[in-house]
């Protein structure tokens, strides 16, 4: 592979994770415009375990404070195991702040955005093309062997 190929590949793979951080913004501002939004690592682990076939979709985000939280890497892989279990596609984003702006309708929601699920409603109300365009940016990414990707949020 000659250096102009792999130059053309990142920037390739640069526009990819932009376009899927838009896509995954845009499906949490209408997951919660639907009421299928569930925040919190705690709330989530409940949805997860009462009726999984309404997840739809997982975002796990990491800061700074992620790789000394033990109780929060457990949980973590809980999460992970159980989304590869019942077939549910899953991402991770590095900022939590920016989540958190996007997800959060109640302050407390703020300081646990660790954890975002994006549920279908009973009456399969609403479809969004940003999140099949999630699921296939992640079934891509299982068959290249990164299943958990990390995406990207755009700013502000």
């Amino acid at each position: 592979m000659t250096l102009e190929e792999v130059l053309r590949q990142k920037s390739t793979e640069a526009e990819r994770a932009h376009c899927t951080g838009k896509a995954l913004e845009e499906v949490l501002v209408t997951a919660m415009d639907n009421d299928a939004l569930t925040v919190g690592v705690y709330e989530c682990a409940k949805v997860m375990n009462l009726d999984p076939d309404s997840v739809s979709f997982c975002v796990l985000a990491v800061d700074e404070g992620f790789e000394c939280d033990i109780a929060l890497q457990i949980h973590f892989t809980l999460i992970q195991s159980f989304c590869f279990d019942n077939d549910i596609s899953i991402v991770r984003v590095s900022d939590l702040q920016r989540l958190a702006e996007i997800v959060a309708d109640k302050p407390e929601q703020l300081e646990d955005a660790h954890c975002v699920l994006i549920t279908n409603p009973a009456d399969g109300a609403w479809e969004d093309p940003s999140l099949e365009k999630l699921h296939l940016f992640c079934e891509e990414s299982r068959r290249l062997n990164d299943w958990v990707p990390e995406v990207s949020l755009p700013g502000r």
